[in-house]
């Protein structure tokens, strides 16, 4: 047994030398994209589908959380991410020094207040828990659209940098709940209304469109990019990734599945 391993392993080193030059996006080598679960995953299975088509090869690599995908992409264990807004991509290079560009748009999905106990922003009553996501951009986002629902009124000009101490006038009192992004979903039943984003209330059953006391509509900072090292901005394989996100076939996917619940941004 071991001499047949022996006499085997020199074949095996000349394949993996192969595998390793091939050139990204073949199918010995595919381009390595990191999603979040949900709508962006399923978003990309739909284009690296269509890559395939035209013999251009991707494989997903799914994270549960929104830190993960872009350490991984700085490390170089993923060639691209598609799964974060820009307000969200600037915190990070900011915070983390990545050094990372968007080359695309992927799509928007809609943040909405939703409630089990209540049907709009005034029947909440006075001192209920909101949650909302805890990481600085959705944070900021989360509490711009509550005080559009008129929850509460923000500091003039406050923007997606916003915080619980820009809130200014909170007549009812309401009390923010700063919880997971990924969590508040499985929280909603704890507190009286929760701020969540559509690539995680889409797969609980949660419409945007149908479901929100209070909703963003299409016109948006929050809509998702396709994001590679610096590097990597000006090659072929990153920019028709991009170009896949733009064709009619993923409008026409997106608009299917999701029901106007997420936009194509491309």
């Amino acid at each position: 047994m071991l001499r047949r391993s022996l006499l085997t392993l020199p074949a095996l080193i000349p394949t993996l030398a192969m595998a390793q030059g091939a050139a990204l996006g073949t199918e010995a080598r595919p381009v390595k994209v990191g999603v979040t679960q949900g709508v962006h995953a399923q978003t990309f299975e739909k284009v690296r589908d269509l890559l395939a088509a035209e013999g251009f090869f991707t494989r997903a690599v799914e994270f549960g959380d929104f830190i993960q995908p872009n350490a991984a992409l700085a490390a170089g264990d993923l060639d691209a991410n598609a799964y974060q807004h820009l307000p969200f991509l600037e915190a990070q290079r900011a915070q983390r020094g990545y050094d990372f560009l968007p080359v695309g748009k992927t799509v928007l999905t809609l943040m909405g207040v939703f409630s089990r106990k209540y049907r709009s922003i005034a029947a909440l009553p006075n001192g209920a828990r909101i949650a909302i996501p805890n990481d600085p951009t959705n944070g900021g986002r989360a509490l711009l659209l509550l005080a559009q629902g008129g929850a509460f009124k923000l500091t003039p000009g406050a923007d997606h940098r916003a915080t619980v101490v820009d809130i200014v006038e909170n007549p009812k009192r309401f009390r923010i709940v700063e919880l997971e992004a990924a969590s508040i979903v499985r929280a909603i039943d704890d507190v009286d209304a929760a701020a969540i984003t559509g690539n995680f209330a889409v797969p609980a059953g949660l419409n945007p469109l149908r479901d929100a006391l209070v909703r963003e509509d299409g016109q948006s900072v929050y809509t998702c990019l396709i994001v590679v090292r610096r590097a990597d901005a000006q090659t072929p394989w990153a920019q028709r990734i991009a170009a896949a996100y733009r064709t009619p076939e993923l409008k026409a996917f997106v608009e299917a599945t999701f029901g106007g619940a997420v936009i194509a941004g491309g």
